[in-house]
């Protein structure tokens, strides 16, 4: 059976972010995953960690102005040293919290832009050797245009293609099911085909993005696969609940059930 882990961004919303990890602790979630812990110092954040028994799975380099609508730094052009220090940023805190995978978000940016693409591409470079020296991986994920209109890194194909053709033994795809569903579809033939180069997964109904088994997908079927290819990582609860976040986790009892 796969390993869950809660996303405090999104789950335990009934309480403030720093009681969300005894929360889901509570709930019986053994990790944890959010977006941004930047508010918090990195000490805090541990803290919280060891006192609910806790591991970190992953979380997000800053990105940027997030309140002004920015969705990451690596694919902006003029940005490099912003950039590179959210990669110091982020070690900071993975030092901290002990996690084992960064994800570098993109930001808005064209694809077709030959100044963008070279910024991405030089953006991972030093991010790989960076958190290499730290023993860590970095992750990049397709979003979807639906959910973030106008985010470079849109198709998983592309990914796929840059992991091989930068060949950084720790630069890994973060394939979140819901993104794969909304952007191509295919969701078992794609795990199958990447699950090689695949560093975290996640999940959420399609189209709402609430419980797993709630939408359009076999979710259970589809993880189900995930034990068939013997994938050990964690899977990151990255969806909105419909209402009250414990009474929602029906979808994980029956699943184990």
């Amino acid at each position: 059976m796969p390993r869950f882990a809660a996303n405090l961004t999104m789950m335990f919303n009934e309480a403030g972010f720093l009681d969300r990890f005894a929360a889901a602790s509570a709930a019986g979630f053994e990790a944890v995953e959010f977006l941004f812990p930047y508010d918090f110092e990195p000490d805090v954040i541990r803290a919280r960690l060891d006192a609910a028994g806790l591991t970190q799975a992953l979380f997000n380099l800053p990105p940027g102005n997030w309140a002004g609508g920015e969705r990451g730094l690596a694919a902006l052009p003029g940005r490099e040293g912003e950039f590179r220090q959210s990669v110091e940023t982020a070690l900071r805190y993975a030092r901290a919290t002990g996690v084992g995978r960064l994800h570098v978000m993109s930001g808005l940016a064209d694809r077709s832009d030959a100044k963008a693409r070279a910024t991405y591409r030089s953006s991972l470079a030093f991010a790989c050797d960076k958190a290499g020296e730290a023993g860590l991986d970095v992750l990049i994920e397709p979003i979807n245009p639906r959910d973030m209109p106008g985010y470079f890194l849109n198709d998983f194909n592309f990914a796929a293609d840059l992991i091989a053709d930068m060949a950084r033994p720790n630069l890994k795809l973060q394939f979140d099911i819901y993104h794969r569903q909304i952007i191509h579809g295919d969701v078992i033939r794609g795990l199958r085909e990447l699950m090689p180069i695949i560093g975290h997964i996640q999940i959420a109904s399609v189209p709402a993005r609430n419980e797993p088994g709630s939408g359009e997908l076999n979710d259970f079927r589809v993880l189900r696969e995930l034990d068939a290819l013997g994938y050990a990582g964690y899977v990151g609860c990255e969806y909105r609940p419909a209402g009250e976040t414990v009474a929602g986790l029906g979808w994980l009892k029956a699943f184990a059930g």
